[in-house]
């Protein structure tokens, strides 16, 4: 199952002053984010061990990341059966879900969401939200 993918937002409305890669940064930042959280797949710690080490130590930004391991798509393989079971409640839903939060806690007054900065910084603004939908999901409460 994929989640989301880079390419789907490069289209019509992707705003013409950035480059594509910045398509990327909102699911690289969730990805980056499960995987502190002890919610990444497999693939990551056995087949992209290295590239895992260097997204940890922070060397490398949450949306290179994505692309550069993932091939621009955050999918059922990146996340563990429980991370798996979070993003189906919470990444995509209407609502109460990562890309309103996400348009909440980083892109507010930037001109689109595509803006946000593929950062550290904004991950770390933005765990604490996701900290709290998750702890929120484990105690059965709506994401």
């Amino acid at each position: 199952m994929t989640y989301d993918d880079a390419t789907w937002h490069n289209g019509a409305d992707f705003p013409a002053d950035l480059p594509p890669e910045a398509a990327a940064t909102h699911a690289g930042i969730f990805l980056a984010w499960a995987l502190l959280a002890g919610l990444g797949g497999e693939y990551h710690v056995v087949d992209s061990a290295e590239e895992l080490e260097h997204l940890l130590a922070r060397k490398r930004k949450p949306g290179e990341y994505l692309l550069a391991v993932c091939n621009g798509k955050l999918t059922d393989e990146d996340l563990s059966a429980e991370g798996n079971a979070f993003a189906k409640a919470y990444y995509q839903q209407d609502g109460a879900s990562f890309i309103a939060d996400y348009q909440e806690y980083l892109a507010k007054g930037l001109p689109t969401e595509y803006h946000v900065a593929d950062s550290w910084t904004n991950v770390d603004k933005l765990q604490p939200v996701l900290d709290r939908r998750l702890a929120n999901w484990r105690r059965g409460r709506p994401a």
